[in-house]
């Protein structure tokens, strides 16, 4: 990070040629890191996709989620009580408990999504995935490259999302369709912003948690923020993009 504390600032000058390979090092595990994150939040973000279009597909997303039921609210909170398990409790977990939960959480967000099916046609969502890939491809590799420092960005972001989830409530019960497509052009800007901010700041991460036990968990957790960051502006975007049934 940016005039972040450097642990090797206090030893000994090393060599050109020591300094080199740690460097070449260095560049192959972040490298190494940075892909497995890529690799969990991809193969979270299919395996909801999958998840979602077959439990839309067999009838049972119509019943459940159509309709009243404790089962249908069960679906829709159940992935915000994986994320707080993951962001509480990450210190105490193992890697392979704390992969399984990513999993999980990755098959009950199929499952509570599932609704977009019912909604959206199959063209429009997938012309919107396409589209959000794109974005997201495109913000996270700025993130990944850029030497300016994101992290002042950070705080407004959150506050931003927070303000987001506010007026989201309050729509609820005004139901207003202006102020649902003003949330969600919000909300894709705030979500682009976040694509970046939270790239950089799992690159950073790395040089703290290399070497440690911590950093498959961290790769993990990165995933997982990366994953909210795409599904968040899909959804969003879907708004505009896509085309009712």
């Amino acid at each position: 990070m940016a005039n972040g504390f450097d642990p090797r600032a206090t030893a000994a000058p090393p060599s050109a040629t020591t300094a080199g390979r740690e460097g070449v090092a260095y560049d192959a595990g972040l490298r190494s890191y940075m892909l497995s994150v890529y690799n969990y939040m991809a193969s979270g973000v299919l395996l909801t996709g999958i998840v979602a279009m077959l439990f839309a597909n067999s009838g049972y997303a119509q019943t459940i989620l159509g309709g009243p039921g404790l089962l249908k609210y069960l679906i829709i909170f159940s992935p915000l009580a994986f994320i707080m398990v993951l962001s509480f409790g990450i210190n105490r977990l193992s890697t392979g408990t704390t992969q399984l939960l990513f999993w999980a959480f990755a098959v009950v967000m199929g499952l509570s999504m599932s609704s977009i099916f019912l909604v959206y046609t199959g063209t429009s969502i997938a012309q919107t995935f396409f589209a959000t890939a794109a974005a997201f491809v495109s913000l996270s590799l700025w993130g990944y490259t850029t030497k300016k420092d994101l992290s002042g960005f950070g705080t407004f972001l959150i506050m931003g999302v927070v303000g987001l989830l506010v007026a989201m409530i309050i729509n609820i019960f005004l139901q207003s369709s202006a102020m649902a497509l003003a949330i969600s052009a919000i909300g894709v800007l705030l979500f682009a912003g976040l694509t970046a901010y939270d790239t950089q700041r799992i690159k950073s991460l790395y040089f703290y948690v290399q070497g440690t036990d911590m950093l498959g968990k961290t790769a993990i957790m990165g995933a997982l923020s990366l994953y909210l960051d795409f599904v968040n502006m899909f959804t969003f975007l879907l708004n505009f993009m896509g085309q009712r049934d």
